[in-house]
């Protein structure tokens, strides 16, 4: 999928892009409510990295990655979209390994999902949710599973 959009083309398609509120988003976090697990507060800007889901009470913070826009393997290949998807999804990546640096410099446990695990298994990611959530409440050191 080379990119043969024009600057102004490329503008107004990236304009019509949800960052928040995706359907991978609201599906976790419909199975986080059913669950219980709630008190968490949406698109944090005051955070590194601006989370789509955190628990600033807990210092749990969560995101639901785009698997094309943050570089899962099998979803974007680099030489393969074009110079220009490849330079701002190697950005993206980079991006979102400082903000995880920075937030666990804060004392904040990251959970990362990819889109199609959420959409594959909501129940899974809930589950690790759960678990890190559980930890934190107890005061045990915490940390990610997977």
């Amino acid at each position: 999928m080379a990119d043969n959009l024009t600057p102004s083309q490329r503008s107004r398609t990236m304009a019509r892009i949800r960052s928040t509120g995706t359907r991978p988003e609201m599906r976790l976090r419909k199975a986080l409510w059913q669950r219980g697990l709630r008190g968490y507060r949406l698109d944090v800007k005051g955070l590194p990295g601006r989370p789509d889901i955190a628990w600033r009470n807990r210092r749990v913070a969560v995101f639901v990655d785009g698997a094309f826009w943050h570089g899962h393997p099998k979803a974007f290949r680099e030489g393969k979209s074009g110079e220009y998807w490849d330079k701002k999804i190697r950005r993206n990546m980079e991006r979102d390994r400082l903000a995880d640096a920075a937030l666990e410099d804060l004392g904040w446990v990251v959970l990362r999902f990819w889109d199609f695990d959420v959409e594959k298994n909501v129940d899974h990611c809930v589950d690790a949710v759960d678990q890190v959530l559980r930890q934190a409440k107890a005061g045990f050191p915490v940390r990610p599973r997977g």
